[in-house]
């Protein structure tokens, strides 16, 4: 009989490889889950806003089932590794920053992923921090919540659901566009990128 995989399987299987980055996502998205009493949405009964697009975003939306396609996960680009969850049902919602303690990190790991970033690493090296790697992504999924993660109650306006538009075609180049993304230039459609160069042959 097979076995269920397990979200942090299906969260690796998804992302397509393990690091410590799917781990903190991961931990943020359980906790968030968690703490807002809310199961994995078919549809939208959650959303979440991500304030980053690194890697733990991928684990987010495999435990909440929020995506970009369904419109409940929001992409806020502040660089900030935090995430907002929400469960529309009940208006609970929290705000989750990971804030890792230091010492999840041995001076190994950190000498040899320095190293890596400036592209010095040889092919030992990075063997070995693969396994160094291993052990702190086992240490993550396993550290108090406390260690992780800062937790905050907040209030949210809630977007509204997901709106499906009429498309229009660009007078320019042809392409359909949704109609609240079009710009109008000389009283026709255009797309975004044929406005932006309309707006530069104009500004020239």
């Amino acid at each position: 009989m097979c076995r269920e995989k397990t979200d942090w399987e299906k969260a690796m299987e998804f992302h397509g490889h393990v690091c410590l980055g799917l781990a903190f996502g991961y931990r943020a998205a359980k906790a968030g889950m968690d703490l807002i009493e809310a199961k994995r949405a078919p549809d939208e009964e959650v959303v979440v806003i991500t304030e980053t697009d690194n890697c733990g975003v991928d684990a987010v939306q495999v435990v909440t089932g929020c995506t970009m396609g369904k419109g409940n996960l929001i992409f806020k680009d502040y660089g900030k590794n935090a995430y907002t969850f929400v469960c529309r049902d009940t208006g609970k919602a929290v705000r989750i920053v990971v804030t890792p303690n230091e010492q999840l990190f041995p001076e190994e790991f950190v000498t040899l992923r320095d190293r890596w970033r400036s592209g010095e690493l040889t092919p030992e090296d990075q063997e070995k921090m693969k396994k160094l790697q291993l052990k702190v992504v086992s240490d993550i999924l396993q550290a108090p919540q406390d260690e992780l993660l800062q937790v905050q109650e907040i209030e949210v306006d809630l977007p509204e659901k997901a709106r499906i538009f009429n498309s229009v075609p660009c007078a320019k180049c042809g392409e359909m566009v949704m109609e609240p993304r079009a710009r109008v230039r000389d009283g026709k459609f255009v797309c975004i990128p044929c406005s932006e160069s309309y707006t530069s042959r104009i500004s020239g």
